[in-house]
């Protein structure tokens, strides 16, 4: 029954905005490299924590590791495709039902899966580039290449174009989800607790009336600022809405 009427809910919604966190992505089966089981793995096999690592210093300092960690632990992870909770945002789009996506994380999972107006703050791995020359390079180039990637003009390394630890984020992207959020009248937030990052940062322009938090955990969470919430997986919630929205079309 919560999942009819979080459905009209959106189809009453004049702007809906989804704040896509670590939760969803973990359903996908992608590895959180900073709060998972993985980081211990990591700091094991690298002799230092993903946050040393991924970091603007140590990518200054020390390019052979920082590619060796990217190339095993960022980009292999990006083999595995987005799943239904993915396919389900796209169809909920298709649906006219969600406006934008903003999110922190670099997988792309969203632009994959074929959304559109993704606002990706800490970039993409799908986009690198030389720092001389400014020429732009796949992922499959930076993935492929032998130990550091270089510019095949410039003979410099290449610099994936995603915040690292130690940057600010652009401020562009910034002022885009700002006022993103400040256009919503719903703000559904998938896989993140409002106290994360993500939320921190947005929901202080978000002055709309409902505020729908999927928890994305089997444990029992509660949030006095969000008017709804929903302790389960996002991709089944996602997936139930977008059903939701087929058979009604279905039966018009």
């Amino acid at each position: 029954m919560k999942g009819k009427n979080i459905l009209q809910i959106l189809r009453d919604s004049r702007y809906t905005v989804v704040l896509s966190g670590s939760g969803l992505m973990a359903e996908n089966g992608y590895p959180l490299l900073r709060d998972g089981e993985e980081s211990y793995e990591i700091e094991e096999k690298y002799g230092y924590s993903f946050e040393e690592i991924f970091n603007s210093g140590f990518y200054s300092a020390r390019k052979e590791l920082f590619f060796r960690f990217y190339k095993e632990e960022v980009l292999k992870a990006l083999e595995t495709p987005p799943g239904e909770g993915f396919q389900a945002l796209k169809k909920l789009q298709d649906h006219d039902l969600i406006n934008a996506i903003i999110t922190r994380r670099i997988a792309g999972l969203e632009e994959r899966a074929g959304c559109s107006n993704v606002v990706n703050l800490k970039g993409t791995a799908y986009d690198n580039s030389c720092p001389v020359c400014g020429k732009h390079y796949p992922m499959e180039y930076i993935r492929d290449s032998k130990g550091v990637p270089l510019c095949e003009k410039c003979l410099v390394a290449i610099r994936p174009n995603v915040c690292l630890f130690g940057e600010m984020i652009d401020n562009g992207l910034m002022t885009r989800a700002a006022a993103e959020v400040e256009k919503a009248d719903v703000l559904l937030v998938l896989g993140a607790s409002l106290t994360s990052p993500l939320c921190s940062q947005m929901l202080q322009y978000y002055t709309g009336t409902n505020l729908i938090l999927v928890t994305g955990g089997t444990e029992r969470y509660s949030d006095e600022r969000a008017d709804i919430v929903i302790n389960g997986r996002c991709d089944e919630f996602l997936k139930c809405l977008a059903d939701g929205c087929e058979q009604a079309a279905g039966a018009e």
